[in-house]
């Protein structure tokens, strides 16, 4: 019998850690943070991390577990939240993804294989300086050419990852496959959320703006007056990548502003990219009202239905 697991997802700013909480804490739920950021220590606001009182309603994994200068990638997700649905179902309660980052979720309900390939210094670098000299969509174009799968899954603009993928594809191997599987290796019932466009910018603009009020340029001082190199990957996520732009490098604060908005907004519609990949999905549509409690009173009667069918 398959593993349980519920799944719920959508665009940033859907509001996908509240509904997955009211959900795990009418349903015994355990929640799985899908989220790539919000595992690093110190990383609160830029990250949207729930706060110390939500995290307290429900058991939390994957939030909070690493330092600030420590690495994490898809393989590291799908290692761990393999491991804890298969103890929190142990424990006889459901385990919840909530997250948005859409490989992340798609290689684990969907099986991916990785090749484990160490690192190549010298290849390293030389394709790091042939990404400043030619650009990263020149990298991304090589790319396509050795692995065209591998391609399909990475954005032209992430560098680090692109250079990863070409480092194994060059070493012979591959960065990943679908299994063989023609559904989900889990028992999953996966959830969306999504908004008007409109709606959701306007949302996406004014949290940006709460970040702000919250202390994200302190954040990013904090953590760079601490040591950690802007050239960390947490660094890279959005928020932070705009602020060191100012905080180091002259960038006028309302234009570097400006910039985590139209960024966030620009990840928005990345997410529904991949989420399209994804036909399983049972979306909500989250109106002006935010209808979040008849949505979430939907999900819990999908789940106990399909429960007592078992």
């Amino acid at each position: 019998m398959k593993e349980r697991v519920v799944v719920i997802l959508g665009p940033t700013a859907t509001g996908k850690s509240n509904c997955a909480i009211e959900v795990a804490r009418r349903l015994n739920g355990e929640i799985i943070s899908g989220d790539s950021s919000l595992v690093y220590q110190k990383m609160n606001i830029g990250t949207a991390k729930p706060s110390k009182e939500e995290l307290a309603l429900v058991p939390h994994h994957l939030v909070d577990i690493l330092p600030p200068e420590a690495s994490f990638n898809v393989v590291d997700f799908v290692t761990q939240a393999k491991k804890l649905i298969t103890e929190i179902n142990a424990r006889g309660h459901l385990p919840i993804i909530a997250g948005g980052t859409g490989l992340y979720i798609k290689a684990l309900l969907e099986g991916y294989e990785f090749s484990s390939v160490d690192e190549d210094t010298e290849l390293r670098k030389r394709l790091e300086d042939e990404a400043r000299q030619s650009g990263p969509v020149a990298l991304y174009e090589k790319l396509q050419q050795i692995d065209s799968d591998a391609a399909k899954i990475i954005h032209p603009n992430n560098v680090r990852r692109v250079i990863r993928a070409l480092e194994i594809a060059m070493s012979g191997s591959h960065v990943s496959q679908a299994g063989t599987r023609d559904a989900s290796i889990y028992d999953a019932t996966v959830f969306g959320l999504r908004m008007d466009r409109d709606f959701l910018y306007a949302r996406i603009n004014k949290r940006v703006d709460m970040m702000l009020d919250a202390g994200l340029e302190d954040e990013v001082r904090s953590l760079l007056d601490a040591g950690l190199s802007e050239d960390a990957q947490s660094m890279q996520a959005i928020g932070y990548r705009q602020m060191v732009w100012y905080l180091r490098h002259g960038m006028d604060r309302e234009l570097a502003i400006e910039k985590i908005k139209q960024a966030t907004r620009n990840f928005a519609k990345r997410q529904l990219t991949w989420y399209k990949k994804m036909p399983y999905v049972h979306w909500f549509d989250v109106d002006e009202t935010l209808n979040y409690s008849a949505i979430v009173q939907n999900m819990v009667e999908i789940l106990e239905e399909k429960r007592q069918m078992l």
